[in-house]
């Protein structure tokens, strides 16, 4: 990790400042004080970094655990007895990853993780855009399309129309550019461009206009910035942090409740996994038990001192990839950052203008849903497109775990309905010879029955048939029962019915 260094200090800043207002406003989001957000955020960085076997994902608290955070928060009596159950929350992930659970991140179809992926990034794109203009009613770290019973991402963008802040537009645009600035190559081809990351010169210029304009007319008002919880005088350490109230440890409510956030984290975690390693330039393979581990031991962590449920998060993670980030160092070193800002300079974080953030994730949102990847996945024209297709449209019209389980549904009926339409891989007829050779797939399942018996009822009455099988790994018994079936009838009514196997071919 040493020889990295060049890289992963200049990512890991730009890993924090994204982190920074989504632990908050993840926090506010939850309906829990904003210090539990920092908590789980720098526990993120510190623990589940330093455990993790993924060289370029980050933890942290989860968007796509807000509702049942906040659930939990409201039915529990007391916070308190929420922080036993995100302990025991914890524990669940650990033993999942004792038992070697990780390998359940493998059954999800590729096109649902490109569908997450391009969703979060339109998601960014649409939350941060009223931010981006000075429209700061919805509290960052927000992914569901519903925000509460009279506001939604829709509404909030049509509103952000008449609540224009020109000096938050000016620091947007201006963040923008220089954003982009330095993605031409005659700036990234400068050995000094990945010492001096872009989004930091965006959080400074930021800084700057809100210092040179406080005071004026164009001043941009607190809502406007970065809001952290200060230190205050004669204010310990410890009053930050919440402890578990361990005298509930045999309610049944608070059992449901952990085991409910660990399967959930667990979820969410494995196909952010998934999605990391896919963005991976080095395309190194995350272990996935290991992962539950060390997000288990981060949840036990998190729960002791009161903190939210932390997961893996793919929007800190790909702009951990896209600051160049080499190792898992920038991880463990967002979170010392973290800890820092807490201590020691909560006062200068919040004079960083929320649209400096907001130029910093429009950019990151834009990377992981290009036009371009909808282009080459429409050009396939395979059976993965319409999986992809409604993950995207499911997670930004519901959230983030919604959307991924009507995209593992619409998956699996595309692939029964492949088997259904496709039941062979070939068919070819002879019309001198009357004879038509049905030549099966590969691995023929029981899901291929019904296609292949309606495929053999279609065939004339006068042709001779042939089910070449030669090439089959494996064929289900009930197909089989099937082709022996109409081999007899076939043969009874003397006509021809061969089934060519491997055997018989020897």
């Amino acid at each position: 990790m040493k020889s990295n260094l060049s890289w992963d200090i200049p990512a890991s800043i730009v890993v924090f400042l994204v982190a920074l207002p989504l632990c908050l406003g993840i926090a506010l989001a939850s309906g829990a004080p904003p210090i539990a957000g920092l908590i789980a955020g720098v526990i993120g960085g510190l623990v589940v970094g330093s455990l993790s076997g993924s060289s370029l994902g980050v933890s942290g608290p989860a968007a796509g655990l807000a509702v049942i955070v906040y659930n939990g928060i409201e039915t529990m009596p007391t916070f308190e007895i929420f922080a036993l159950a995100v302990v025991i929350g914890g524990v669940v992930q650990v033993l999942l990853g004792l038992a070697r659970a990780g390998v359940l991140a493998l059954f999800v179809p590729t096109s649902v993780v490109s569908g997450m992926l391009a969703a979060i990034g339109i998601i960014i794109c649409l939350k941060q855009l009223p931010h981006a203009v000075g429209y700061d009613e919805e509290p960052e770290g927000s992914l569901q399309f519903v925000t509460d019973s009279s506001h939604n991402t829709v509404s909030n963008l049509l509103q952000m129309f008449d609540n224009f802040q020109p000096t938050a537009t000016l620091i947007s645009i201006v963040g923008l550019g220089l954003l982009l600035l330095w993605e031409a190559k005659f700036i990234k081809s400068k050995q000094w461009s990945h010492l001096v990351p872009a989004p930091l010169l965006v959080v400074v210029m930021g800084v700057l206009v809100y210092h040179f304009t406080k005071g004026t007319p164009w001043e941009l008002s607190p809502d406007h910035l970065v809001q952290i919880p200060l230190l205050t005088d004669g204010q310990g350490l410890s009053t930050f942090f919440t402890f578990p109230d361990f005298s509930a440890v045999l309610r049944m409510d608070v059992w449901k409740l952990g085991i409910t956030l660990a399967i959930v984290a667990s979820i969410e975690t494995l196909l952010c996994v998934d999605a990391t390693d896919k963005l991976d330039p080095e395309h190194r393979l995350t272990p996935t038990n290991r992962e539950l581990f060390a997000q288990g031991t981060g949840n036990i962590c998190s729960g002791l001192v009161g903190g939210l449920p932390i997961t893996q998060v793919i929007v800190r993670s790909s702009a951990n990839i896209q600051s160049n980030a080499k190792s898992k160092l920038s991880a463990i070193l967002h979170g010392v950052w973290l800890v820092i800002t807490i201590l020691a300079i909560p006062h200068i974080l919040n004079m960083i203008p929320l649209a400096s953030l907001a130029a910093i994730l429009l950019v990151v949102g834009y990377k992981l849903a290009k036009p371009s990847t909808f282009i080459n996945i429409a050009k396939k024209r395979d059976h993965q497109f319409l999986p992809f297709i409604i993950t995207v449209l499911a997670i930004v019209f519901t959230d983030l775990l919604i959307g991924i389980g009507i995209g593992l549904t619409v998956a699996m009926i595309n692939i029964l309905w492949n088997h259904f339409s496709r039941p062979t891989d070939s068919i070819e007829k002879d019309e001198d010879l009357k004879t038509i050779t049905i030549t099966l797939c590969s691995d023929v399942t029981f899901l291929h029955r019904l296609g292949i018996s309606k495929t053999i009822a279609d065939v004339p009455d006068d042709y001779h048939i042939c089910i070449d099988a030669q090439h089959s790994k494996s064929i289900d018994p009930d197909v089989q029962e099937v082709l022996d079936d109409l081999q007899s009838k076939s043969t009874a009514k003397g006509r021809k019915f061969e089934i060519l196997t491997k055997t018989t071919s020897e």
